[in-house]
């Protein structure tokens, strides 16, 4: 959420700001708020001063044998004056408070100025000399999956409804290979605490991290209580600081979580339909950290190349783009995707979107640190996130880059001791 004192007093530089993501965004109506607002206020502190000097000014008739009457009434009728503008004052602060929870975050300085993806920066690519591995021609993942036994989508489709899948046999060991290798990579390499946090989460958690209220007909939502079923995990585990205030040597807070996801994405209707690019169910390993302002641009770099190495060590060809103003997530103020390359398609797919969400969510959830390169009081901490990796996005990468002429799967090395049969129970 945007801060109220700087939408006040420069609204002209944040309508600018956010015009580059969309030349419809402005906060002219939350001014506009906020400006009747405080009129009420000072309307109310002005009758509030009169009620209480009435209620003086009444024993003070009485005492002097002179009617109260005129005096009580007055103080009845600023009494009532005072509760229209209460509840005047209240609909404007819900007025505001809708429209704030509606609005993006603020680009950072650094990201691209452009409308569309079409104007995001590739800053590098890695394993270009791996892009011709894979035999011509290549088979898309979900057919080669499907031949393989290892995806099967039909059967998944009829316990559920079309964009679920089901992995079987080596398809399902694998996948979860791929989810303790990326938990590993993480933990061991890169010093993230591994969490294993709630699948469903209350209405304030979605709103803290910028779910809710925007993204409502996303959400899988329980019928019969108030709980969502998480998007992704970076939902309930930065929420598990909601409210807090951090001490400087809690810092960096680096948490790493395995969950399954589940999206509607209502939005995406016909656009990617077959296979694991876009399900409504998926796994995910989603990196989290929670920093002190000063740190947060350095923490984006780490998370960034945490998620690179584990596309590096499965030797998967990807490059790393930086989006633009007008393709930035909700939170977001700056972005890294990575993009891992596709044979069958002949292009790059996203695997990862590390994203840099200033103090944005930080606000929602009054999330604090205390940081004394920026004195004494607490300030509004700076959150971070990012797949480390998206796991179905991960084996279909796989399937199409690492697939033989022969119709198998050559997987890399780093994967063996992950799939290899474990002891045999008796």
């Amino acid at each position: 959420m945007l801060d109220l004192k700087t939408l006040r007093d420069n609204p002209e530089a944040i309508n600018q700001a956010l015009k580059t993501r969309n030349p419809n965004l402005n906060v002219n109506a939350i001014v506009a708020c906020d400006k009747q607002r405080l009129q009420l206020l000072q309307e109310e502190e002005t009758l509030r001063n009169e009620r209480n000097t009435l209620s003086k000014q009444v024993p003070q008739a009485k005492a002097a044998g002179q009617d109260p009457t005129p005096l009580l009434e007055r103080g009845k009728a600023v009494g009532e004056a005072i509760k229209t503008l209460e509840a005047q004052k209240l609909a404007l602060e819900e007025q505001q408070q809708h429209a704030l929870l509606h609005t993006p975050n603020l680009p950072s300085p650094h990201t691209p100025v452009g409308p569309n993806e079409e104007h995001n920066v590739v800053l590098r690519h890695w394993g270009c000399e791996f892009k011709n591995r894979p035999a011509t021609p290549t088979l898309p993942h979900w057919e080669l999956g499907e031949q393989l036994g290892w995806l099967d989508f039909e059967r998944a489709v009829k316990v559920a409804e079309s964009r679920f899948g089901a992995f079987r046999g080596q398809g399902a060991r694998l996948q979860q290979a791929l989810i303790r290798l990326m938990l590993d990579v993480h933990t061991q390499l890169h010093g993230y605490e591994e969490v294993a946090p709630p699948y469903l989460v209350n209405e304030a958690a979605m709103t803290g991290t910028g779910q809710l209220p925007k993204f409502r007909e996303d959400l899988y939502a329980l019928k019969d209580d108030s709980l969502f079923l998480i998007p992704t995990a970076e939902v309930p585990i930065t929420n598990l600081y909601r409210g807090e205030v951090l001490e400087a040597s809690q810092l960096p807070l680096k948490m790493v979580a395995y969950t399954p996801c589940f999206r509607r994405e209502a939005g995406s209707a016909g656009k990617d339909t077959r296979g694991l690019i876009r399900q409504h169910q998926f796994d995910k390993v989603e990196l989290v950290n929670i920093t002190s302002p000063s740190q947060s641009a350095a923490a984006h770099e780490a998370l960034t190349a945490a998620a690179e190495k584990v596309l590096q060590l499965l030797e998967l060809p990807y490059r790393v783009v930086e989006l633009c103003t007008g393709d930035l997530g909700f939170s977001a103020t700056r972005c890294y995707d990575l993009e891992v390359w596709m044979p069958a398609a002949g292009c790059y797919r996203e695997i990862s979107s590390c994203s840099n969400m200033g103090d944005f969510q930080a606000r929602r959830m009054n999330l604090k640190v205390r940081d004394p390169e920026l004195g004494d009081k607490p300030v509004l901490a700076h959150t971070l996130n990012g797949s480390g990796l998206a796991v179905g996005r991960t084996l279909a990468a796989l399937l199409e880059n690492y697939q033989t002429a022969e119709g198998t799967i050559a997987l890399p090395a780093v994967l063996a001791p992950y799939l290899q049969t474990g002891a045999h129970l008796h």
